[in-house]
C-alpha cells in the first residue's frame, strides 16, 4: 500500500482555495491531464458525505473511471474520499484546509493499494514515483488558480 503525504502554503485566505473543491472546479486542477469530468449523484452543486461521484476521461487512449465515495466533507477545512477506479485500484485521498494569517496550509495524502501482486511490484518501480508528480502537478496547479496566477 502507497502511503503519500503533501503539503503545501498557498498565498489566499482558506475560502479562497476550497471554492476549487466543488464539482464544477475541481476539474480544472484534479484530473487535467485527463480532462476529468465530475458526475455528482443527483447532480448535487457540492459533496456531502455519503455521495457518490463518478469522474471519467481518457489518457491517451485510454478511458479512465473512477468512483468515489465522500467519507468527509467540512466547508472550508475538509474533503476526503475513498475510490476504485476501473482498473481495481482502491485507496483513499484526503485534502485537509487550515488557515494560518491570511495564507491556506494544505495537506494532501493520497493512499492506494494496487489489486494483484504485480501491481504491487510495478507500483513500488514505476508508479509511486508518477503518482507522487501527478498529486504534486495538481497541487501546484490548485496553488496558481487560487493565488490568481
Amino acid at each position: 500500500m502507497a502511503d503519500l503525504t503533501f503539503s503545501l502554503s498557498i498565498a489566499a485566505a482558506p475560502n479562497e482555495v476550497f471554492v476549487f473543491f466543488v464539482p464544477q472546479r475541481m476539474p480544472l486542477w484534479y484530473g487535467t491531464e485527463m480532462d476529468a469530468k465530475f458526475e455528482v449523484q443527483g447532480g448535487a452543486p457540492d459533496f456531502a458525505a455519503g455521495q457518490k461521484v463518478r469522474i471519467t476521461g481518457r489518457l491517451r487512449q485510454y478511458e479512465m473511471a473512477l468512483t468515489v465515495v465522500i467519507t468527509a466533507y467540512e466547508w472550508e477545512r475538509l474533503l476526503e474520499w475513498q475510490f476504485q477506479d476501473s482498473y481495481g485500484v482502491r485507496g483513499k485521498q484526503r485534502w485537509e484546509l487550515q488557515g494560518i494569517a491570511g495564507k491556506t496550509q494544505l495537506t494532501m495524502r493520497d493512499s492506494y493499494q494496487m489489486p494483484s501482486a504485480f501491481g504491487r511490484l510495478f507500483d513500488k518501480i514505476f508508479t509511486r514515483f508518477a503518482v507522487t508528480q501527478r498529486d504534486r502537478a495538481w497541487l501546484m496547479r490548485l496553488q496558481q488558480l487560487a493565488e490568481r496566477r
